[in-house]
């Protein structure tokens, strides 16, 4: 289920939580449902991403630089597989029902079906990066599908169910954009590193871009991020500890 995954889809959840938490009291139950739902859609994407893959004979086994797949080693067959995937969609749809209940005390009004249908956009998005017919993480879309949910719905969606409200500051934008620039980055260096394997049965972002401009492109990624931080930091107020988060800029 690639665990490592999880700390990435929750970095947006974590900034807007903190967020709303600088501006009102934030409900225990919103906060855990809302952590729970994230991390069951980032199984249910790495699961279907697996099942697209195996289907379609991506990374067959043996050619796989990364983690390697169950399927590809014998320890799950299709149909097991396929049965996981339904049960974390089922998973993800209840979670997200009870986050939503959770920030606004009904599921029946204008606001809490807003988000039931984000909830409901954001698994179509997770299965269908690699599944159907035509999968957008094939036709070099996955960037674009990464900064919209990793980056601003992650982040703003979080901060207006903490909040319970539409209304979210414009600023939140910046870190969100950051977010969602990270994000890509990490999913363009995994694009990098497949780009051999990648070019027989996809497209991506780095096999368009070729191996010097993919690198380019990752580096357009840090810097933006951090330019962004750093706006943001700047607009935020006047406390110095507000630039703590710059100690980590020699990780990149």
């Amino acid at each position: 289920m690639r665990l490592r995954t999880l700390p990435l889809s929750l970095s947006g959840v974590c900034l807007g939580t903190f967020a709303a938490a600088s501006v009102m009291t934030v409900s225990a139950g919103t906060v855990c449902t809302l952590v729970l739902t994230t991390c069951l859609l980032q199984i249910l994407s790495n699961l279907s991403n697996e099942l697209g893959d195996s289907l379609s004979g991506t990374d067959a086994a043996g050619d796989r630089n990364g983690m390697h797949y169950s399927v590809m080693d014998g320890e799950m067959t299709i149909r097991e597989l396929k049965g996981l995937v339904a049960a974390a969609a089922v998973c993800c749809a209840v979670s997200g029902l009870i986050m939503v209940r959770f920030s606004f005390g009904t599921l029946w009004a204008g606001k809490p079906l807003f988000f039931i249908l984000l909830g409901a956009c954001a698994i179509a998005a997770a299965l269908r990066y690699t599944l159907g017919r035509n999968p957008y993480g094939y036709r070099g879309l996955g960037d674009v599908f990464v900064f919209l949910f990793f980056g601003l719905v992650s982040t703003i969606g979080s901060y207006m169910i903490c909040t319970g409200e539409f209304i979210f500051p414009a600023a939140l934008f910046l870190p969100a954009s950051a977010v969602g620039c990270f994000s890509v980055g990490v999913l363009n260096v995994n694009n990098i590193r497949d780009m051999s394997t990648d070019a027989r049965t996809r497209v991506t972002v780095a096999l368009r871009l070729g191996a010097r401009g993919a690198r380019i492109y990752q580096s357009l990624l840090i810097a933006a991020g951090w330019i962004l931080l750093g706006i943001y930091m700047y607009l935020s107020g006047e406390s110095w500890y507000r630039f703590i988060f710059a100690v980590t800029l020699p990780l990149y």
